[in-house]
């Protein structure tokens, strides 16, 4: 076998056919390496990839030692397992040129040599020569990557140092014009790390240089370059999405750290009391937030208010009826994280008060019965008057009858006294209901009315009093002896002892004798007894004193005049007084024998101890 080499004609035939290409410099180097042998029947070409239609690839007559024209004689023709015709032969001078466009990629993919096997068929006599077209890549490829876009979740809470491979980019061509580096755009977060296997495959890797914080970036943006080696450099790109996954490490805060509401103490059920706001920084269940009552609140608020735990509006719950206060309730937002982060706010709650609750008027001692002849301001009882409503509307005014003898005197912490304000008479009047009614201030008021019975206790003020100042008595003489003369009748106002009568006789005279020999009386009904026979004509009248006396201590005491007159009967018969007889003579009176008529014999007198018509 004979090899020669024609580096000088290929150079010239690869000239010609590449001064015009705008890669000339890249495809001189190619020129360069060019080299036409012939070796026991293999018959070797090199050609530039792309190479234009008609760029001669060798002079395959000359190469053989043929002449030209047994080219045609010999019909001399090429025949390849490729699918397509690449090559031209020109039988009239042996030049073997390029037919269609050779894509080495296209035609051997990532293979280091590609090689394209022809065998060279002459007849007369018959003779195969095999010819290797050897197809040298040029960069006319750039480096793609399988994706535009490369998302990467990646959670907040990751090291620092953490590595994520990204696909690398792919580059067709082979030697110095693949793949030669990758670069990144600028990240305060990420560098890039490039990675070389056994093959000579470079694989790109981001790593964690400064942590991540959803919160203040959520996405970065980067652009990865993958660089070749060929002259020019050629380039491709690709965008890195980075996704930064929230971890749980924000807390809920809400817009205000104390809230403030009124609300009237009377609100229904229902009522929106106001609305809470709390925000967690968080993505996700981790940024979704529930809100509740804190284990601060006590339990008696958490029954009066309910708490939406989505929206965070609180609601009256049930009737609050706690006057003018201030409420401290503190809630709690917490997310919806594996591990719930929390966090807390107050909410004060002024009850405005409305004019809802009566005066209350309540007594705690009675000073019951009061005595009669008790002094000015004499307490008689304590009581409180207060209303549950603060301010204006639990301002009291109170007032007590005009015709009671009492009045309210202010003591102290809503406490007053009911004092006599006058002189009392039990006799006049034994008791009283006095109706203390109190009034508040509110619009429109509110009153209450609390009676307090007041008895009025006996004291022993009053003498026994006689029906008459005088007595006049008239009574029959030759009476039976303890016949009843006469019942005196005494009262006295006064209660039980105090007004219990007893009857005497003050004792006098009579015709020089107590006047008891001829009187008595019954001490507790005031009747009046004879004690003997009255004789008209003997007595005529008596006039006694008695006394009326209760039983108080000191006892009072009254006397009245009794005046008896004895009535006559008749029962004395007239006797003569002239003329007297004499031992029951008869008397006897001398008429001269010469009287005349008329002659006045004598004078009868007669007496009777009976008086008038007696």
């Amino acid at each position: 076998s004979k090899c020669r080499c024609s580096p000088r004609r290929g150079r010239k035939n690869m000239a010609s056919s590449a001064g015009d290409r705008a890669e000339g410099k890249t495809l001189f180097l190619f020129l360069l390496y060019s080299i036409l042998c012939t070796v026991g029947g293999l018959i070797t070409y090199s050609i530039p990839e792309e190479a234009e239609q008609g760029t001669s690839v060798g002079n395959i007559a000359k190469d053989l030692g043929l002449n030209a024209a047994e080219l045609l004689s010999r019909k001399f023709r090429l025949v390849s397992d490729a699918s397509k015709q690449y090559l031209h032969i020109n039988l009239n001078n042996g030049i073997i040129s390029v037919n269609k466009r050779i894509d080495r990629e296209e035609m051997c993919g990532l293979k280091t040599t590609c090689l394209l096997n022809i065998q060279l068929v002459m007849e007369n006599p018959l003779d195969i020569v095999k010819m290797e077209l050897r197809i040298l890549d040029i960069n006319d490829n750039s480096p793609r990557f399988p994706l535009n876009v490369y998302p990467l979740n990646i959670s907040e809470q990751i090291p620092l140092g953490a590595r994520f491979k990204i696909q690398n980019a792919l580059d067709p061509d082979v030697g110095t014009n693949s793949l030669r580096t990758y670069m990144v755009s600028a990240s305060e977060h990420f560098a890039l790390d490039i990675q070389t296997h056994s093959d000579g495959n470079k694989f790109p890797e981001l790593v964690l240089k400064k942590p991540l914080d959803r919160e203040q970036q959520s996405v970065h943006h980067l652009t990865l370059i993958a660089v070749d080696g060929g002259v020019p450099e050629r380039s491709g790109t690709a965008e890195i999405s980075v996704v930064v996954l929230d971890a749980n490490d924000n807390a809920p805060v809400f817009d205000q750290a104390v809230y403030r509401t009124d609300v009237m103490e009377n609100a229904a059920r229902g009522t929106l009391v106001t609305k809470v706001n709390a925000t967690d920084l968080d993505d996700g269940r981790n940024g979704e937030v529930l809100y509740s009552f804190s284990s601060n609140t006590p339990e008696e608020l958490k029954n009066m208010f309910t708490i939406n735990s989505e929206t965070g509006e609180i609601f009256v719950n049930k009737v609050l009826n706690l006057e003018e206060s201030t409420l401290e309730i503190f809630i709690e937002a917490t997310d919806k994280g594996v591990t719930g982060q929390s966090g807390s706010a107050k909410l004060l709650v002024q009850i405005v008060d409305v004019n809802n609750n009566v005066p209350e008027i309540i007594v705690t001692s009675v000073s019951n019965p009061v005595p009669e002849d008790a002094v000015p301001g004499t307490v008689v009882a304590v009581l409180r008057i207060f209303d549950k409503d603060p301010g204006e509307n639990g301002k009291i005014n109170y007032h007590l009858p005009v015709n009671v003898p009492f009045r309210l005197k202010p003591s102290f912490d809503n406490y007053y006294t009911l004092v006599t304000d006058g002189l009392l008479d039990r006799e006049s009047r034994g008791e009283y209901n006095v109706a203390i009614t109190a009034t508040d201030s509110g619009s429109p008021p509110i009153s209450n009315e609390k009676t307090i019975l007041v008895q009025i206790s006996d004291v022993n003020d009053n003498p026994p009093i006689f029906e008459k100042a005088e007595y006049s008595v008239r009574v029959a003489e030759n009476n039976a002896p303890g016949s009843s003369v006469f019942e005196i009748v005494a009262f006295d106002p006064d209660l039980g002892e105090h007004g219990h009568i007893s009857y005497s006789i003050i004792e006098s005279k009579i015709e020089g004798l107590s006047v008891l020999n001829f009187l008595s009386i019954n001490p507790e009904k005031g009747i009046i007894y004879a004690k003997n026979t009255f004789d008209y004509e003997e007595l005529k009248d008596l006039q006694i004193q008695v006394k009326a006396k209760d039983g108080g201590i000191p006892s009072l005491s009254s006397d009245v005049t009794v005046k008896i007159s004895i009535v006559d009967e008749n029962d004395n018969a007239p006797f003569i007084l002239y003329p007297a007889t004499k031992d029951g003579s008869v008397p006897v009176e001398i008429v001269p024998k010469s009287a005349d008529a008329n002659y006045l014999v004598t004078k009868v007198v007669a007496d009777d101890a009976d008086m008038g018509q007696n």
